[in-house]
């Protein structure tokens, strides 16, 4: 008996009756989206402070050799911050870090 890869809830995704055009025309799927949002950038942080406690961990145990043992783990928790917290998502992007390739490929 493992781990479950992915649990599926009722109301994970955002809500079908949503408008981005027109938000206010439901005031009650704008507040489900709202939710929606919230969950998700809740769920990105404590992704992010999972990764941290492993880099600390890994950091503590590795000692000297941590810059090269540790690196997959720094960078993984670089790419999970940027962009993440409260009040970041309507500053430019440049000032989030710098691009990653699978960034740059994308746009």
């Amino acid at each position: 008996m493992g781990r479950k890869k992915g649990v599926l809830f009722s109301d994970e995704g955002p809500p079908d009756d949503f408008d981005p055009d027109n938000p206010y025309k439901d005031p009650v799927a704008m507040l489900e989206m709202r939710e929606h949002l919230v969950r998700e950038k809740w769920i990105d942080i404590e992704k992010a402070k999972i990764l941290r406690e492993k880099v600390k961990w890994c950091y503590r145990v590795e000692g000297v050799n941590h810059l090269q043992k540790c690196r997959h783990l720094v960078q993984q928790y670089l790419d999970a911050t940027r962009g993440i917290g409260w009040g970041k998502d309507h500053r430019p992007h440049s000032l989030h870090g710098p691009k990653v390739e699978a960034e740059v490929e994308a746009e």
